[in-house]
């Protein structure tokens, strides 16, 4: 088995939504407010990792169904490409979906849904996997859809005969329901202490608009 190299190049592709949803439920914290760069960077610090290259994956309302996250999508998405993070945007698409309430009665609520997300990144680590453009892809998601990937992967380093390593990183707090890594990735559980040192200070929410509830 070919052993691990001296430096060990790292890429960040990381499902926005996904982050969020997760920290939400850990850390209690009501919108997306990580800083993906300082957040990538300190994962890769701590483990040894030279980081070479991030990727933020996320869906985002039209204007006409949302403005509020729309408008704070568009910041947020602005200043990640300052920072030189590769953007993948996509449109959220709207249903109908309706809930049984406790007293019996059904409630239907217009519900956003992402496509094509966990599959673009299931492309991406792949295709970079073959053109050997890092030696770890670090996952920033819980999505177990992408556990068929970490297969590939391993596929990808017995041919090319070289070391590679697949690992998932996800907030994690006793409140977390979901506990779980993407299978057959190696688990990095990001801690409160950890996601609070790489909060972002810049608050793109709009002012004078209220989110949809």
């Amino acid at each position: 088995m070919p052993g691990e190299p001296a430096t060990r190049r790292a890429v960040a592709f990381v499902d926005g939504q996904n982050l969020f949803h997760a920290a939400r439920e850990a850390f209690g914290y009501t919108y997306p407010n990580y800083d993906v760069a300082a957040l990538v960077n300190q994962l890769c610090s701590a483990l040894g990792w030279s980081l070479v290259g991030t990727r933020f994956y996320t869906g985002i309302p039209s204007a006409h169904d949302d403005a509020f996250w729309h408008e704070f999508w568009q910041k947020k998405l602005r200043t990640l490409s300052w920072q030189g993070v590769h953007i993948y945007s996509r449109p959220l698409r709207y249903r109908n979906r309706v809930v049984r309430l406790p007293n019996g009665t059904e409630h239907s609520y217009l519900a956003g849904e992402e496509k094509g997300i966990d599959v673009r990144i299931a492309l991406d680590v792949i295709r970079m996997a073959h053109r050997r453009e890092y030696d770890v892809a670090l996952i920033l998601s819980q999505d177990q859809d992408l556990s068929e990937v970490a297969d590939e992967i391993r596929t990808i380093a017995k041919e090319q005969e070289r070391w590679i390593k697949i690992a998932c990183a996800f907030p994690f707090s006793p409140t977390s329901r979901n506990r779980r890594g993407i299978d057959k990735t190696d688990w990095i559980r990001i801690d409160k202490a950890m996601y609070d040192a790489c909060l972002d200070r810049r608050d793109y929410r709009p002012k004078a608009k209220k989110p949809r509830t």
